[in-house]
């Protein structure tokens, strides 16, 4: 077992002290690009500024002939390109390791840590079982960082991709002090589920409620006439207890992938619900989900209009007020307060927010 004290400890001499508290930085999209592949990596220097988040991507989408050809280039744009990563840059840095169990992961650890590891801001671990895959990626990280003279410790992303992983959350997030947050991995999650789906994220026409069906004038149930249907989300159960456990150990809630590209409209919808149950950012496979992901994990300027006019009503925080017809109270404000800070966080990285959120006029 180990104490509080040790639990802030270095697992390496030399390596950095553990963070206490983790950063909020914005990360509204986190674009997943191949290092490995020419084209994608020529626009990375383009997209710093335009993105929270640029992540290279070493594991499945990346063929195992490949592996060495991204985890090179990965190093070259950590190496060349401006701007990018460390806690200075307008973009962080993340990168997809490969999974523990492959004969990959090692060589991505103990190349990328010496050579990049002073911009890398977050390492993304795929497939998290439970505790122990994280303190293995823990004292490896504090060895190298050690080793290669790194002055900040690198923080750790879990992907719940496996039942396993889902049942021990609350431990996966208390692993280390390194632990940053956690996405939803839908595809392998369903895999591994036995969920009779073969899609990557969003809902499913199948998954469903039906309208009770109408009765006749005798009290018969007709139930062949037209019925509405409503679409339930798959996903729902596991991103409320990914955003619980989250909460509860200070780290943060991303929703994954959503695979159909083309569908903008469905994307949006399901990242507006990860936002709305408390995820602060998703992933992003093509460029066009950048700007939905943006919009969408952005706070409305209506919405950030209305929390600062109950923080102003509210004077102190205690009491109730009446605003628009509505009764507004300590919790009110507390709500509010997160929405402001959000949109504040975000106005000092997008000059177009802040604009937006600059304009507000609240009356007094």
């Amino acid at each position: 077992m180990r104490t509080a004290k040790d639990f802030f400890a270095p697992l390496a001499v030399g390596a950095p002290a553990p963070l206490r508290e983790m950063p909020a930085r914005p990360s509204r999209a986190i674009h997943f690009f191949d290092p490995g592949n020419e084209k994608m990596a020529a626009k990375v220097p383009a997209m710093v500024g335009t993105t929270d988040v640029l992540l290279g991507n070493l594991e499945d989408a990346v063929k195992a002939e490949n592996k060495e050809k991204a985890r090179n280039g990965l190093v070259k744009i950590g190496q060349e390109v401006a701007n990018l990563g460390s806690a200075s840059g307008p973009t962080q840095f993340w990168t997809r390791i490969n999974s523990l169990d492959s004969p990959w992961v090692l060589d991505d650890l103990t190349t990328l840590v010496p050579a990049i590891g002073d911009k890398l801001d977050v390492i993304m671990v795929p497939k998290v079982q439970g505790a122990e895959d994280i303190h293995y990626i823990d004292r490896i990280l504090a060895q190298l960082e050690a080793k290669a003279g790194i002055t900040k410790p690198l923080q750790v992303h879990a992907i719940l991709e496996t039942a396993r992983g889902v049942a021990n959350i609350e431990e996966i997030c208390a692993a280390s002090p390194r632990m940053q947050g956690l996405s939803l991995g839908p595809a392998d999650l369903a895999a591994d589920r036995r969920m009779k789906t073969t899609r990557v994220g969003g809902g499913h026409p199948g998954y469903l409620v039906r309208e009770d069906a109408p009765r006749d004038a005798e009290g018969n149930s007709q139930i062949d006439a037209p019925r509405a249907i409503f679409q339930q989300d798959l996903w729902h159960y596991t991103i409320s207890r990914m955003v619980d456990a989250c909460a509860m150990h200070g780290i943060f809630p991303y929703y994954g992938p959503f695979g159909d590209i083309a569908d903008v409209v469905g994307c949006e919808d399901q990242f507006r619900n990860a936002f709305l149950l408390g995820c602060v950012g998703a992933w992003s496979l093509h460029p066009k989900q950048i700007a939905i992901a943006n919009k969408v994990f952005s706070p409305s300027v209506e919405d950030v209009t209305h929390a600062r006019r109950v923080i102003a009503a509210m004077g102190d925080g205690t009491g109730a007020v009446m605003l628009d017809g509505k009764m507004e109270d300590d919790a009110s404000v507390k709500q509010c307060k997160v929405m402001v800070a959000l949109a504040e966080e975000l106005a000092a990285i997008d000059p177009e927010l802040k604009k937006q959120y600059d304009a507000i006029s609240v009356e007094a």
